[in-house]
């Protein structure tokens, strides 16, 4: 009886070996450098495998145009060329490989489109982003990387401090320019709150808007030195550039600053309705008391805020500004500052969950925080532009966690009321109100 050769595979040291039948020498070689690759563990066999396929993959597409190795054909269109050298992006690195090259019988040079796909730049960038807004430092990112096995590591490249640093670059380039080129027309924006964070000596004006099914999305960002009216007027200016529209009524939640409302009216004129955040007027008041009034002071500011009756509401607020002109007049000036707009939303006609929502800007601070804690790793912003780079990568990737607003089901009554606000002349008339939803 013939006895048939063995081959034994030994995938590492202290494990028993597989014995296999006799097979070709192509695949006893692609069998013996897998089972070395499977010692450095399963990731790096599946960056083996893979690389194996991406070949194959390259000889099939060549065979393709050119037709079966050594086989005379007069009707082919394409000849084989040699190899030309080539790299492919693979767990964020640059590894070279070898890709075979055609012509076609006029000289010219044959695509390949599966290396072209393997070769992608956007692959690479989009990893670079990713661990940089996860707070990875650049000089981890070899690290940081998949395991590939020893063979592909040492060859990859593109994996240096300069080299992330400029595929970050142009990636947060890209967020920046998607980020001030939304089509805002396409967009049934009924919300706007505008804040702003200070990054070094810059400060970065920032739009959050809130859809009338109560989606909210990232619209704006503008570059100054302060949180001034001409700032504002410029960023809200550039929105309406971009297709924001007023004109059947717009909220616009702020944090205070007298210049952010009178950049709204100057922009929107009576079509929004603006709404000061109660829990920064809050702040403010307490901040001209001594620590033992603040308690009961803002105690007593709550109640009034969340009173459903703007007319009581106001009347107490202004009550509590005069009980506190004579020994705390900078508190009561500060209370009395915009006291109007601190009850517009319970103005028209919102309660409930949707109220105590939009009568703050915690919406746009969430998103700034998020922003915040994507550039904790900037020790040192070089210019404006960097500011808005970093600042427009960090409010797309909060916007990946964002969910509805909360009292989101309230919002067709908002956007009724916003319409009977903007059109006072015609509230009266319900195929009108109808028509805003």
């Amino acid at each position: 009886m013939k006895t048939v050769p063995k081959l034994r595979v030994v995938a590492h040291d202290d494990a028993p070996g597989i014995d296999l039948p006799d097979l070709p020498d192509e695949v006893r070689l692609a069998l013996a450098d897998v089972a070395g690759v499977a010692r450095e563990g399963l990731l790096a066999l599946s960056v083996a495998a893979g690389m194996a396929v991406m070949r194959a993959m390259f000889d099939a597409e060549i065979t393709a145009a050119c037709g079966p190795r050594g086989k005379h054909d007069p009707d082919r269109v394409a000849v084989r060329h040699g190899a030309g050298r080539g790299s492919v992006v693979l767990g964020g690195r640059r590894v070279p490989v070898a890709r075979p090259r055609a012509r076609t019988t006029g000289g010219g040079e044959v695509p390949l489109a599966s290396y072209q796909l393997f070769a992608a730049e956007d692959q690479l960038t989009a990893v670079v982003m990713e661990r940089m807004l996860a707070g990875l430092a650049t000089r981890r990112h070899v690290a940081a990387g998949e395991p590939v096995g020893q063979a592909v590591a040492e060859q990859a490249t593109a994996t240096s401090r300069s080299a992330v640093s400029r595929r970050f670059i142009a990636a947060t380039k890209t967020a920046l320019a998607e980020l001030l080129n939304r089509d805002l027309s396409t967009m049934n924006i009924k919300v706007l709150m505008v804040d702003g964070q200070h990054v070094a000596e810059h400060l970065a004006v920032v739009a959050l808007a809130i859809t009338t099914d109560g989606t909210k999305v990232p619209v704006g960002l503008w570059e100054g030195s302060t949180e001034n009216a001409t700032v504002v007027k410029a960023l809200l200016a550039n929105l309406v550039a971009r297709g924001l529209d007023a004109g059947d009524g717009l909220l616009v939640v702020i944090d205070g600053a007298k210049a952010l409302s009178a950049a709204v009216r100057a922009v929107f004129g009576t079509h929004a309705a603006i709404q000061r955040c109660t829990v920064h007027k809050r702040r403010n008041v307490a901040d001209h008391l001594p620590e033992s009034e603040r308690g009961w002071v803002d105690t007593k500011l709550g109640r009034i805020f969340a009173n459903h009756d703007p007319a009581a509401g106001l009347r107490d607020a202004k009550a509590l500004a005069t009980a506190l002109a004579r020994k705390h007049p900078g508190a009561a000036a500060s209370l009395r500052e915009g006291l109007e707009e601190m009850f517009t939303v319970t103005r028209l006609g919102i309660t409930g969950t949707l109220a105590r929502t939009l009568t703050t800007s915690n919406p746009i601070e969430s998103m700034i925080s998020i922003a915040r804690t994507t550039n904790r790793n900037v020790t040192h912003s070089r210019d404006g532009q960097m500011v808005l780079r970093w600042t427009a990568a960090g409010m797309l990737n909060a916007q990946r966690s964002f969910r509805r607003v909360r009292g989101f089901k309230q919002m067709p009554q908002l956007v009724a009321a916003l319409h009977r606000h903007a059109h006072p002349d015609t509230a009266h008339r319900p195929e009108t109100v109808g028509s805003a939803a």
